[in-house]
């Protein structure tokens, strides 16, 4: 279904070109329909950055994306249309995707203005409230204002804004690292029902125990590129590049207390953090970047 190809990004900072830095290196996957893929890294590791490609809200400077077949590069008016109405993402902090003087249905009228201009009220309604339902939320929760909702509320109404229009894939970026522990697992089961019906999810995240929760498969990225790649089970539980197994040795152990924990030598780390390399095929549906 989603396809990214030897994907990456090359950034210039100055007025006038000035110097370029490589941000993401040929980074290859795909997502298949009705599957959870999780991008994890450390902050810096560019996953933000491929969600946005994917979305558009970021340009492609190598490689190329192509969704059911096209390449998004080239859409552009109605076609570029369909593509949002098919590809949607949820962000970090849903308090920013609120105007805080409207209503929260505000955003559901620019949706529907905007790509469901074709429909009566009475499809309207029926889409509208079969979305907020999905979500665990009333028809009436749209008359309030965003303050007056808890963040995990308003995660919830962005999903819903999502489903109004029939999507097929989710990027959902740390969308529940601002929420408490509670909401957290409730917006993890939402992410899962939806799996169930089909939606595709690409689920960015710093937390190994969430991807761990909620994947069919993992991504591993350090520094831009791939290091490490396959189903949830073989990555986490048969971890090959050192920075994988850095980061599981990074989670918080029960019972351990930081005093007595051994720190690790990160050398290895940072040694394998180099962009030559490549990935290798250790066993079924599970990839490692080994350097020469």
């Amino acid at each position: 279904m989603l396809k990214v190809e030897n994907v990456s990004k090359v950034f210039r900072s100055g007025a006038f070109g000035g110097k370029k830095a490589k941000v993401i290196h040929d980074v290859d996957f795909e997502v298949k329909p009705g599957e959870v893929v999780s991008l994890i890294g450390e902050s810096g590791s560019g996953k933000t950055t491929v969600g946005r490609m994917i979305l558009r809200l970021t340009s492609v400077s190598e490689g190329r994306i192509t969704f059911e077949d096209e390449d998004i590069s080239t859409l552009r008016g109605a076609g570029l249309k369909s593509y949002y109405r098919r590809v949607q993402g949820v962000f970090q902090d849903p308090f920013s995707s609120f105007n805080p003087i409207f209503k929260v249905g505000r955003v559901f009228r620019t949706i529907r203005r905007e790509f469901l201009g074709d429909l009566d009220a009475a499809a309207w309604e029926a889409r509208l409230t079969g979305a907020l339902n999905a979500v665990g939320l009333e028809v009436a929760a749209l008359d309030k204002f965003p303050h007056q909702m808890s963040g995990g509320q308003l995660q919830r109404l962005l999903i819903a804004r999502a489903l109004v229009l029939d999507i097929r894939l989710l990027i959902a970026d740390e969308i529940i690292s601002m929420l408490d522990a509670s909401t957290r697992i409730d917006v993890l089961n939402l992410l899962g029902d939806l799996k169930r019906q089909g939606l595709s999810i690409i689920f960015v995240t710093h937390d190994l125990a969430l991807g761990n929760y909620i994947s069919d498969r993992i991504i591993i990225l350090q520094k831009g590129a791939i290091v490490e790649m396959g189903t949830t089970d073989r990555v986490f539980g048969d971890p090959q590049h050192p920075y994988t197994r850095s980061l599981l040795d990074a989670v918080p152990h029960l019972h351990e207390r930081w005093s007595d924990a051994e720190l690790k030598d990160l050398g290895l780390v940072a040694d394998t953090a180099r962009f030559g390399g490549h990935l290798i095929e250790h066993r079924k549906d599970h990839l490692v970047r080994v350097y020469s």
